[in-house]
């Protein structure tokens, strides 16, 4: 039995990891689902590997970087052989504590009796939270060599969980005529709404020789080139710094700025792509990527199954993801196209690295009138200019402390949005420094950005945002780290209620956010 177990193991070809431990303690039953392997040094988690991820970057000074070199360690990514395949399942778990403290702890303020004013919410500074992440998916190769395979990323989903209803009859607060939540429908209380959703799903064909191509929902060239190095977000076990993360995902809605380097971000990897990445030469490599719509063509479909949809049912309200030209949203894009270029390099210990890459993208034809401008105008009803950005960016590595600087600018607004006609440009710089040392990495990022923002304030003012993060992990066990995080934002637009996204008020127009983490982190 023993030799049949490992022989379909070795068919499988899932057993490159060093160090795999096969051969199982007396008296553990395999077949009732179990498996031993050792853990790897960092953690696996991602939907991106060194099968389906051309000149893969990895962080300088870690144990997928061991002695400078540029490509993953070998051996620390399972690959298959010619004739087998390799299937996986990442994953990662994330357990914290948070103190967060922004300007929209209180809320909106009202009127008491008696000439009195109240606050109409204040929010508990402290939580605990948890969230996982599950990365299926397959790598393969053929007798000729040609690699191939699909990655899936399966996030958790946090909605308004089954709370209790609460009534207050009367007048104003403490007596108040207030409903609050909503009777609970399962014993699971806040847990029941809770649901999974694909942040990815892509195919892939590959060749050492020709390069990679990519299909699907998933990182661009930009994502691709940058897995965390150039915008400085690989000092936190994966938390997630500015870039959405965790300290962000707890502060009140609206009290962080967008992380609009794009990098990593699921404005840019969350419509599906065809993306071509070269082979690398002389440490160069090249990319492009080209994508007919914002989403997904079934985004559209209104049916039980996707392939039973009606092409643009939801053209109606103006949400049709393959629509070209209406009179309701003129907020959309159309055929976006991608190419950019970078070089990894390693002299003796020091490695520098520096890409670029210039997107664009067509738009929606609006037929409708065009508004006048003014705070109260709709946001969709209105004309837009094309995509035309670039971002730039540089890394120099040494003796365990990584530099890096990212600039994202030109023709764009927030979050891969188009700018609004007469609008202003996007300027955004964003640096970072890094320190590694065995199972110790510490880290500091900041940076701002100056973008449009609110588009009925177009000519009257712009958003102003300001990122910063200090903090680093350290590695207990093999996949499991200890992380420990600050993280101060800022946000400001003239006439603009950051809070409800209102324009034409002095309320809110300035948000400040602060937070304090301490998590715990597995990955495999």
């Amino acid at each position: 039995m023993r030799k049949i177990l490992l022989a379909s193991v070795a068919t499988l070809g899932a057993v490159s990891w060093a160090g795999l431990a096969a051969a199982q303690a007396p008296g553990m039953a395999q077949n009732q689902g179990q498996f031993v392997a050792s853990p790897l040094p960092y953690g696996a988690a991602g939907a991106n590997n060194n099968n389906n991820y051309q000149a893969t970057m990895t962080p300088p000074g870690t144990a997928m970087a061991t002695g400078g070199q540029i490509a993953v360690a070998a051996g620390f990514m399972a690959s298959p052989t010619p004739g087998t395949i390799v299937i996986h399942l990442g994953g990662k778990v994330d357990a914290e504590i948070q103190a967060n403290f922004t300007s929209l702890d209180r809320g909106i303020t009202a009127a008491g009796p008696n000439g009195t004013t109240y606050s109409t919410n204040k929010i508990q500074p402290v939580g605990i939270g948890s969230f996982m992440r599950l990365y299926p998916g397959v790598d393969g190769m053929a007798a000729n060599g040609l690699r191939y395979g699909a990655s899936v990323e399966i996030r958790q989903n946090f909605m308004s969980g089954n709370s209790y209803a609460v009534s207050l009859t009367g007048g104003p607060p403490p007596t108040g005529g207030n409903t609050i939540g909503t009777g609970a429908s399962s014993a699971s209380g806040e847990s029941s709404a809770q649901t999974l959703f694909v942040r990815r799903a892509f195919t892939y064909l590959a060749g050492d020789q020709w390069g990679l191509v990519r299909l699907g929902t998933g990182d661009g060239v930009l994502g691709l080139f940058d897995n965390c190095i150039f915008t400085s977000q690989c000092w936190d076990f994966g938390v997630g710094t500015a870039n959405g993360g965790a300290s962000q995902q707890m502060f009140p809605s609206n009290a962080s700025p967008p992380f609009v380097w794009l990098s990593q971000a699921g404005a840019e990897y969350d419509n599906a792509k065809v993306v071509y990445l070269t082979p690398q030469f002389f440490g160069f490599d090249f990319g492009v990527q080209y994508a007919p719509s914002m989403g997904n063509a079934y985004t559209d479909s209104v049916g039980a199954s996707p392939v039973q949809g009606a092409p643009c049912a939801s053209a109606a309200t103006g949400g049709c993801v393959l629509q070209s030209s209406g009179a309701l949203d003129g907020t959309r894009w159309l055929n976006q196209v991608a190419i950019g270029a970078r070089y990894q390099g390693s002299f003796n210990g020091f490695e520098p690295k520096v890409y670029g890459m210039w997107e664009t993208a067509g738009k929606v034809d609006y037929t409708g009138a065009q508004p006048a401008i003014s705070p109260t105008s709709s946001a969709n009803s209105r004309h837009y200019d094309n995509l035309n950005f670039y971002s730039v960016g540089a890394v120099a590595s040494f003796a365990g402390f990584t530099a890096s600087a990212d600039y994202i600018g030109g023709a764009i607004n927030n979050q891969l949005a188009m700018r609004p006609t007469g609008g202003a440009s996007m300027d955004a710089p964003l640096f970072g420094l890094k320190y590694s040392s065995g199972p110790l990495t510490v880290g500091f990022q900041a940076g701002w950005a100056n973008y449009q923002g609110a588009q009925q304030m177009t000519g009257i003012s712009q958003r102003h945002a300001w990122v910063s993060g200090v903090g680093g992990y350290y590695v207990i066990a093999p996949g499991m780290g200890i992380v420990a995080e600050y993280t101060y934002d800022q946000l400001h637009q003239g006439g603009v209620n950051l809070a409800t996204g209102g324009t034409g008020t002095g309320a809110f127009n300035d948000i400040k956010a602060q937070g304090f983490l301490l998590a715990t982190v597995v990955n495999w």
